[in-house]
């Protein structure tokens, strides 16, 4: 039903609008705990559940709602009611900022894939902060959460780590883990933050703010499918030598090779990631180099183009210990994630333990 009739009025209306309109949508039916009951009877059933320790979490499944769908912590938790097994908020910024000029979100339906230039468009930490604490999230959380944190686009890359520090003290009550993100493509030389001058602020700065805090959070950096093999191990090895955690791989890139879509319109388009489809090869290699370069034992959670159960199995088989989608929902709908839940449980023996 969701292809047939709901997605192609869904596509009749501008990305971004729909978005949010979808996004406040959840938020009200998710925030009544008899349409949660609803919501998971429907996409979620107990018996395909599959447990998993990492990151000081239990995890019922392998499969989360990426970065870039709730950015304002509208729901957070409540999208266990759609069956996932952990969430990303974010990317938040410490300061209110309106990201890039509109139309930065489009929609390549020939390519099942997505074009955004958003830019961390983000209300702030404190109102994200706010938004968590009303729902109780300093207290108890029905799925882990992660908070995805950046910089703000005036601050310079010199000065980012100030930023990422004041993500994650505004977060840390809230949220279960954090992810780094110095990979996005949207944001004027942010992905310059992976060269060691810059980056080692910032994981520095990270770590020593969580030394102050009671309970130790892991820190995950998010690294994108753009960089050369020696760039990703760079990557890894300086990130683990200072006591980051695990890696999210992998970003948007702005690749445009092999593109069903006609030219014309891609010139039309402009920059920005690209997400979808295309984009699943590419992630498969930067999970396999993250994998190969950090060893086992370290978590990594992969993501980019995974739109059926099969493309899910790879990417735990590349190297990733949980998976994350976004644009494959759009184009498969909801029922997507119950799909990959069922699949993985029947297909258990064939992931690999990282």
């Amino acid at each position: 039903m969701y292809k047939q009739l709901i997605r192609p009025l869904l596509f009749r209306c501008d990305p971004e609008r729909i978005h949010e309109f979808t996004l406040r949508l959840l938020s009200w039916e998710l925030n009544w705990r008899p349409n949660r009951a609803v919501m998971r009877s429907l996409f979620h059933t107990a018996k395909d559940d599959m447990p998993t320790e990492l990151l000081g979490c239990t995890f019922r499944g392998r499969v989360g709602m990426a970065a870039g769908f709730d950015k304002h912590a509208l729901l957070c938790d409540r999208l266990s009611g759609l069956g996932f097994a952990f969430m990303e908020m974010g990317t938040v910024t410490p300061e209110p900022q309106p990201g890039n000029p509109k139309p930065r979100l489009f929609r390549l339906p020939a390519d099942k894939a997505v074009i955004n230039r958003m830019g961390f468009n983000s209300k702030g930490v404190a109102y994200a902060a706010r938004a968590m604490q009303r729902k109780g999230l300093a207290k108890r959380r029905m799925i882990p959460v992660a908070g995805n944190i950046g910089k703000n686009s005036a601050t310079p890359n010199e000065a980012a780590y100030r930023d990422y520090e004041a993500g994650l003290r505004a977060l840390y009550p809230y949220v279960d883990f954090f992810v780094v993100n110095v990979s996005c493509p949207n944001v004027k030389d942010l992905c310059a933050l992976q060269g060691e001058k810059t980056l080692a602020p910032i994981i520095d700065a990270l770590v020593a703010a969580r030394a102050k805090e009671a309970v130790r959070k892991p820190i995950l950096l998010k690294l994108g499918p753009d960089a050369t093999t020696e760039e990703l191990q760079y990557s890894v090895r300086i990130a683990l030598e200072r006591e980051i955690d695990g890696f999210v791989v992998s970003n948007t890139t702005t690749q445009r090779n092999g593109l069903n879509t006609p030219q014309e319109r891609i010139e039309t388009i402009g920059r920005g990631g690209l997400s979808g489809r295309p984009l699943h090869a590419a992630a498969l290699r930067a999970v396999r180099t993250v994998r190969g370069a950090a060893g086992r034992g370290v978590p990594i959670i992969g993501v980019g183009g995974v739109f059926s159960p099969e493309d899910a199995l790879a990417m735990l088989q590349a190297g990733a210990s949980l998976i994350e989608v976004y644009t494959g929902m759009i184009y498969e709908g909801p029922g997507l994630v119950r799909r990959i839940n069922r699949y993985l449980k029947q297909h258990q023996e064939e992931i690999p333990q990282w």
